[in-house]
């Protein structure tokens, strides 16, 4: 496999289509959008901007934000300026979020989209500069303000495969939080081989899903960067629904909990009995299909995933009868969400699919899923002790069975 960073499918992107929009995102109900070039020029200037700051080369800069264009812009600045992002739950409460930064050493903060930054800040270390994205908090210098007197960086920065790219913190639902480190070849080897055989080509992709967490962030952010696509934000909670059938992306990713809510929306409007005998006769079973999934925003939807936690057989097999054939999968922070999948055609109801190319899998003796490939995590962010329980002679003992 070539090595190729996110970097440089964004200089791949931004000769082949700059007038194609990369990002759209509602704002007080209105869509702004960013082409290819324009994201490039917002990426390049803050790069250059924090290359000013002569950062020590490979610093941590963190990024707190729900997800909207500028997390992405970002991301990518902090990996064209020779540095390491460090992205964040927008959720933290103030303890956490102190603890994080201090643990990681961040130098900075770009702080966003937010809904309860009020109490966040207290756990901001007085050390760290902060810098806030456009439209939403005015506690810090802004991102316009910063950069619009900015040249853009010229150059195509290119980050070596073995570089540390970012430290992801994982959201400690057992224990305090732990820093996974991700070299930028992890980026190139998952992303790359999933679109392949994924057959990903120019997709449209809804992100919602907290972009700090792995697998929107490898689905939909490096997914849209090495395969040449579009991405469409939700707004909020209350626009969640009506900016999905607005979008209807062809790619989607669910967890439990929004597959529920799904299923509750529809039978509040067509009870189960009523559905059965509408699916049972043969015209009207395909009209009915066909209407439930324009109405949920997935009658484009050529990829419908479904993981971060089990989902319920019974719920896919409900979700199979409307014609929306959801794909489970498997994987974890530690190896770069690369695991398992079940393909569109190869769809075994309570099975997470098969394992993806390249990917390694066995059992331990005590029945553990182990994993190997080459895109396993660097570690654990100074905690060499936790490193050597998780990884052993090259295989992740990923703590399920």
């Amino acid at each position: 496999m070539t090595y190729l960073s996110p970097l440089e499918m964004l200089y791949k992107w931004e000769q082949i289509k700059p007038n194609e929009i990369y990002l759209s995102q509602p704002i007080n109900g209105v869509w702004h959008n960013w082409t290819w070039k324009e994201f490039g020029i917002e990426v390049r200037k803050m790069a250059a901007y924090l290359k000013s700051l002569d950062l020590a080369s490979g610093s941590r800069i963190a990024l707190l934000s729900k997800n909207c264009s500028h997390w992405m812009m970002a991301d990518m600045a902090i990996m064209m300026s020779g540095h390491v992002s460090v992205p964040l739950y927008p959720n933290l409460n103030s303890e956490t979020l102190e603890k994080i930064l201090n643990q990681s050493e961040a130098k900075l903060l770009f702080v966003g989209k937010l809904d309860n930054y009020a109490d966040m800040k207290i756990g901001v270390p007085s050390n760290i500069q902060c810098i806030s994205f456009p439209f939403y908090t005015e506690d810090y210098p802004r991102w316009d303000e910063l950069t619009k007197n900015t040249t853009p960086l010229a150059e195509n920065v290119i980050r070596g495969e073995k570089e540390l790219a970012t430290i992801i913190y994982t959201s400690g639902t057992t224990g305090d939080p732990k820093g996974v480190m991700h070299k930028f070849y992890n980026f190139s080897f998952s992303t790359t081989n999933a679109v392949n055989v994924l057959s990903l080509k120019e997709e449209s992709f809804f992100s919602y899903l907290p972009l700090c967490h792995i697998a929107e962030r490898l689905l939909v952010q490096m997914g849209s960067l090495y395969s040449g696509g579009r991405v469409f934000f939700a707004e909020s909670l209350e626009t969640f629904s009506s900016n999905l059938v607005e979008v209807s992306p062809t790619v989607f990713l669910g967890v439990p909990r929004i597959w529920t809510k799904f299923q509750q929306g529809i039978l509040t409007k067509l009870p189960q009995k009523k559905l059965n005998i509408l699916l049972s006769i043969p015209l009207i079973s395909s009209l009915i299909k066909k209407k439930i999934q324009k109405g949920l925003g997935l009658s484009k939807a050529n990829n419908i995933f479904t993981g971060a936690a089990p989902t319920p057989v019974a719920l896919i097999k409900w979700f199979a009868r409307l014609g929306i054939n959801i794909q489970e999968a498997y994987a974890m922070t530690e190896n770069t969400c690369y695991s398992h999948v079940s393909f569109k055609n190869k769809i075994k109801i309570g099975s997470v699919g098969q394992a993806l190319p390249l990917c390694d899998v066995k059992l331990s003796e005590e029945k553990e899923i182990l994993i190997k490939h080459d895109a396993l995590m660097d570690g654990y962010y100074k905690m060499e002790e936790e490193t050597n329980k998780t990884i052993i002679d090259g295989w992740l003992y990923t703590g399920d069975e």
